[in-house]
């Protein structure tokens, strides 16, 4: 969600870190901190997610068949769960996106 001031981090809003998660992995497979990390450098340094949102949301995104994982060695060579995309997840995100966009269309339209 928005915070009060506009310049502090602002959390994300409601219902769109599903979203995110999968639109980060269609750039392709990457462990839990390389997720987040990605979100809040794309995201200008708006957007954070933290460890209590993420593994949550990626271990339900798992169990309804969006995401896959393995296990493997990180970039400093300590044992990492890596998730990637599952063809599912792609669809999901593809209709998500498509909705997405129409909402902040919307919205858009009545705030100017």
């Amino acid at each position: 969600m928005m915070g009060q001031n506009p310049e502090r981090t602002s959390d994300l809003v409601q219902g769109t870190l599903d979203m995110l998660i999968l639109k980060t992995l269609a750039r392709g497979r990457a462990h839990g901190y390389a997720i987040a990390e990605s979100i809040h450098q794309r995201s200008e340094d708006v957007l954070r997610v933290e460890e209590s949102a993420l593994y949550p949301a990626l271990h339900r995104l798992e169990l309804r068949g969006l995401l896959a994982s393995e296990w493997g060695a990180s970039e400093n060579n300590r044992r990492a769960k890596y998730y990637r995309l599952t063809p599912r997840g792609r669809k999901v995100l593809d209709a998500e996106s498509e909705h997405w966009n129409r909402m902040t269309a919307a919205i858009a339209r009545v705030m100017g």
